[in-house]
């Protein structure tokens, strides 16, 4: 609105101009040399006004003539510039996909449109990670570290590299490189944090975590767990040295972190040899509280220098007071008991934990037979059950298992990374749930039943058996013996006697063919008391299988109806499946009539070798219809 009201005031001023010019009298005169020109004074306005115009557009015209060539340059440098970006940007995501040889092409345009743009070498530098290429990535990331604006960048990926090349040294110092450009770096000041404990430089160690406390990298909380835990590693590695340095370093992790167990026993033990019991006691009670361990009942039992089994034996049941039901409480209860020859004690202690006890309670109840009754056979059932025990809590820290507290993690380096508690791999499982089936299941999955009769019909051939068959007396089988070969008499005759004839007591046979043992096997099998069935004739036995007779006809004459049936010639193998019935194929008409478009082939299996041979098809159609004539 602002813009329309001055536009209006400038328009109005126009006209007003124009106006006061128009009403002026007199004429403007111009001599120069024999020329004279004379002209009213709106007319000499407004040839002023063309003349001034046509200057600026010729000036203008000119200026542009002159930058033209600056002009074109930049345009092309623009256009390859954005070319490059496009380039770029692909280049990246195509990396992110996964596309190797997508993104060294995108990197090779890159560098070819814009070789000066930093993306363009991390492109370069991903593409060969992507690739495996690590001397072509050092060299992306070398060229980055050599730029003012690329430096940090190319120190990470120099570092990285360091580190997948196993290059420890190389890696400090690139990091360590990088932590003096940028204090608040984080992965430079945790890979110089990790080295420096990893060298027992506490003293470097420290320093960095105050530079990263200063810069803000961490918070408070974190600052004196961490830094407690550095001042615990100090005093432990200094503890047969600088016994002062290392007393005052404990006693400062013990203020900073006062659940740190390896702090508070150091402590309490410094405090117990300089005669302060109290506070000693309140050091591991406090502790105790967040966190039991047998190192802290320990400390707390022997905090006393001189003191008695049974007075240790009271102290560790104070201690043990302030988390009942816990499991350390009671193992340093019965632990002290046994010290102490209390055996009731230790077994009241230990009670709770006898039903599934881990190794430790297992071996101190093994300790407390052998003791107390001198029960070799007992001691040696409970260390045998150690063996099978579950694991008790231990100083873990990234799956790795330690003996002993340390203050960062061997696998990856990280500060105060070990924590007591249960191994990941001893730790109760749901397996055994899903080995034992339900009822349910083993239903389903049972096999279905079958007859003895189909079992003997249906049952494959097996190997011969190396021992004697003893066959019991059994009535006779539905399926009539095959004929005894030429070479084997003797046998054949035993075979149809043990089918054809009840025998009182049993015979014992050789098999040596996997027929006879089918045969054996079915004889055995129908001894089982099961209706009798109807013997089946030659065209039954090849088409259907047998089908079940009244029981009560073949329950009459059994040895008739076995004697009536004729021995078939051949017999079905039921274990072999039928062929599948191959479908008849449509019949095509020789003549079709002349509107008859043909039949597509295309639908019928193809034969390469048979159309080669053949001659050319028949055409459909009345073309078709007139070439069958020999047109």
């Amino acid at each position: 609105m602002f813009r329309i009201v001055i536009f209006l005031i400038l328009v109005g001023l126009a006209a007003a101009g124009s106006a006061w010019v128009a009403e002026q009298t007199g004429d403007v005169v111009l001599n120069w040399g024999p020329w004279r020109i004379a002209m009213t004074l709106p007319v000499f306005v407004l040839a002023l006004g063309l003349t001034i115009a046509a200057c600026v557009a010729l000036w203008n015209l000119i200026s542009a003539l002159l930058r033209a060539p600056g002009r074109i340059r930049k345009a092309h440098r623009a256009r390859r510039h954005q070319r490059g970006r496009h380039a770029i940007t692909h280049g990246l995501l195509a990396i992110g996909h996964g596309d190797s040889t997508a993104a060294r092409q995108h990197a090779d345009t890159a560098k070819r449109l814009a070789g000066d743009d930093p993306l363009t070498l991390l492109l370069h530098a991903q593409a060969a990670q992507l690739e495996g290429d690590r001397d072509g990535a050092r060299r992306a990331f070398r060229a980055m570290a050599e730029r003012q604006d690329t430096r940090l960048l190319g120190l990470r990926g120099l570092f990285i590299e360091a580190q997948r090349a196993d290059d420890a040294y190389a890696a400090v110092m690139i990091a360590d490189e990088a932590l003096r450009l940028a204090p608040n770096a984080t992965w430079a000041s945790h890979a110089v944090l990790g080295f420096r404990c990893a060298e027992a430089d506490w003293d470097g160690a420290l320093s960095i975590l105050d530079g990263n406390y200063t810069a803000g990298m961490i918070d408070k909380p974190t600052y004196r767990r961490q830094r407690g835990v550095l001042l615990t590693a100090r005093a432990l590695a200094l503890e047969t040295g600088d016994r002062d340095l290392s007393r005052t370093s404990a006693m400062d992790a013990v203020k900073l972190a006062p659940t740190l167990v390896p702090a508070a026993v150091l402590a309490a033990k410094f405090e117990s040899e300089a005669h302060q019991v109290r506070r000693a006691m309140k050091i591991i009670e406090a502790a105790w509280a967040a966190c039991p361990h047998p190192d802290l009942a320990d400390a707390y039992a022997h905090v006393r220098l001189g003191d008695s089994a049974r007075q240790r034996l009271a102290r560790v049941e104070n201690l043990a007071a302030r988390t009942p039901g816990h499991v350390e409480g009671a193992l340093a209860v019965a632990r002290a008991a046994i010290d102490a020859a209390e055996f009731g004690r230790a077994r009241e202690a230990l009670a709770p934990f006898t039903e599934d006890p881990t190794q430790r309670v297992a071996m101190l109840i093994a300790e407390l037979e052998r003791t107390e009754h001198g029960d070799a056979g007992k001691a040696r059932e409970w260390a045998l059950r150690a063996v099978r025990a579950r694991h008790d809590p231990a100083w873990t820290a990234d799956g790795y298992v330690s003996d002993r507290w340390q203050p960062i993690s061997p696998v990856t380096g990280r500060l105060d990374a070990f924590q007591w508690q249960t191994p990941v791999a001893s730790l109760p499982s749901e397996r055994s749930s899903v080995i034992e089936s339900s009822a349910f299941a083993e239903a389903v999955l049972a096999p279905p039943a079958r007859t003895a009769v189909a079992e003997a019909a249906v049952a494959p051939p097996r190997e011969p058996a190396p021992e004697p068959v003893v066959i019991t007396p059994a009535v006779q089988d539905n399926e009539p013996p095959r004929p005894a070969a030429a070479a084997e008499p003797e046998q054949a005759e035993k075979l149809v006697e043990a089918v054809d004839k009840p025998v009182d007591k049993p015979v014992d046979i050789p098999v040596d063919t996997a027929e006879d043992s089918r045969l054996i096997e079915a004889t055995a099998v129908a001894a089982e008391p099961a209706p009798p069935l109807q013997a089946a004739g030659p065209a039954e036995a090849e088409s259907e299988p047998e089908t079940q007779a009244e029981p009560d006809a073949v329950a009459a004459k059994p040895a008739e109806t076995a004697a009536t049936a004729p021995t078939p010639l051949f017999r079905t193998r039921n274990d072999l499946a039928r062929p599948a019935e191959t479908p008849i194929q449509a019949i095509v008409p020789i003549m079709r009539p002349p509107d008859d478009p043909g039949v597509d082939d295309d639908d019928q299996p193809r034969d390469e070798f048979a159309e080669q041979l053949a001659p050319k098809a028949q055409a459909g159609g009345w073309r078709g219809f007139w070439s069958r004539f020999g047109g």
